[in-house]
């Protein structure tokens, strides 16, 4: 799961992340509620920690322009602020759910993992495309009624290109999705993954945009490994 962390405090954030990880988290960071904005315009989030006192504002404005935009990603807000009042503000503010500092690591995973579950709740439920379906809640996937066994960074391309159809993703927009965008990546870890999605998925399941990126190939290139599909594959580096 791809996680937003919007923390200003170096060593507080350098925990969250470092923690998160360990539960197969991947964890962007960014310190200022302008840099929050421009991930959220560049990378899927599936959930958002957010603390209040930022160096540019309080979190909760950014949380009521999200709100207004429409944006209905789950985010917990993180603070030191412990009255009522502030649970409240917060609350009734947008936020999902609301953990003062400190904070023990454990009932922060519980809590992202309660807010997810909620989410995919209240989700429509199975992600179809052509033979394809995706299974949000048990993060399974099926071609033809038949379960496809895929890595977990597999699977979160997949989602990735489900979520933009019709959308051209550029490559670093896919490693910050699957990788996030603190962390180093080997320069043909992308082309591996989407190799192993194409031989698992057939080959016309994702498309190459030559110098501009991958976008998710129409409904019927989705076949079982063995069934031909005419389509280019990319042996390059974009």
């Amino acid at each position: 799961m791809h996680v937003l962390l919007i923390e200003d405090d170096p060593l507080v954030a350098s925990g969250i992340r470092s923690g998160l990880m360990t539960f197969d988290f991947v964890v962007d960071h960014v310190s200022t509620l302008n840099a929050a904005r421009q991930s959220m315009r560049t990378v899927t989030s599936d959930v958002v920690i957010l603390d209040r006192g930022l160096p540019d504002g309080d979190g909760l404005q950014l949380l009521a322009e999200w709100r207004e935009q429409g944006v209905d990603v789950p985010v917990l807000v993180l603070t030191a602020r412990d009255t009522v009042r502030d649970r409240v503000d917060g609350l009734q503010g947008g936020a999902d759910d609301y953990l003062v500092k400190p904070f023990d690591l454990d009932e922060l995973v519980a809590r992202l993992h309660a807010l997810l579950r909620r989410v995919a709740g209240r989700s429509s439920g199975m992600i179809s495309h052509g033979a394809l379906a995706l299974d949000p809640t048990a993060r399974e996937v099926y071609v033809e009624g038949q379960l496809i066994a895929l890595s977990r960074r597999e699977l979160v391309l997949l989602e990735t290109f489900l979520q933009s159809p019709r959308s051209v993703l550029s490559a670093d927009q896919l490693k910050d999705s699957l990788y996030g965008m603190n962390d180093d990546v080997e320069s043909n870890a992308l082309n591996v993954h989407i190799h192993h999605l194409r031989r698992k998925l057939g080959s016309g399941v994702i498309e190459t945009v030559r110098g501009l990126g991958y976008r998710l190939g129409k409904p019927e290139a989705v076949h079982l490994a063995g069934t031909p599909y005419e389509c280019e594959i990319d042996k390059g580096q974009l």
